[in-house]
């Protein structure tokens, strides 16, 4: 389980999209700042991201792994690393985070994700070079939450939908919630399958 989760981010910082796709189930379900969707639509979207140039790299601390039978929870902290430009100005974003992952093992006895679901905590936005000056007026970042401000303030000046819905350390209730339906989720019995091979479950 613990490979399954580094091997999800190392195929998304490197660009191994084949590879990526492999690490989901069928029917994924990605959450996250600028994209919510299932798992294949998720490395879809992130292929056509470094397409356009928005390219960030995964700084990962080692995942909390829990497993109960054929499922199992991890949790990843990282740190979301962007070199970008300001209006000519080269700077450095980091979006500190942690990532719950849902993974169920199949038939085949192959774990796969079936759920990525991130909590943002804080971030940063600095200059690369000393003395330089990022021209960002306070008040365009009055509107976004203090938990994921600059990464949202980003992707939407570049024309990303990023709301202020998301998971974050400044709405503790929701953070709770969330947890608890995790591990609620982790020791509940799978659903049957049907005819189909699919799960009657739908992951909420």
């Amino acid at each position: 389980m613990t490979q399954l989760v580094l091997r999800e981010r190392q195929s998304r910082d490197r660009g191994w999209y084949d590879e990526m796709a492999d690490c989901f189930a069928d029917d994924s379900i990605v959450q996250m700042s600028w994209f919510t969707g299932s798992g294949a639509d998720f490395v879809r979207q992130t292929r056509a991201m470094a397409g356009r140039g928005d390219y960030a790299v995964h700084r990962l601390s080692p995942p909390a792994v829990r497993i109960d039978g054929d499922r199992a929870l991890a949790e990843l902290p990282l740190i979301i690393e962007w070199r970008i430009d300001i209006d000519g100005v080269e700077a450095d974003l980091a979006s500190a985070c942690r990532s719950q992952y849902r993974a169920e093992r199949g038939a085949d006895g192959i774990w796969r994700i079936a759920r990525i679901t991130s909590i943002y905590e804080k971030d940063t936005l600095v200059p690369v070079l000393p003395g330089t000056r990022l021209a960002v007026h306070p008040g365009e970042l009055t509107r976004y939450r203090p938990s994921y401000r600059f990464l949202a303030w980003y992707l939407n000046r570049n024309g990303y939908a990023v709301g202020d819905h998301h998971l974050g350390d400044d709405r503790p209730v929701a953070v709770a919630g969330r947890y608890r339906a995790e591990h609620t989720w982790l020791h509940q019995s799978p659903a049957p399958a049907t005819s189909a091979g699919t799960r009657k479950e739908h992951h909420s």
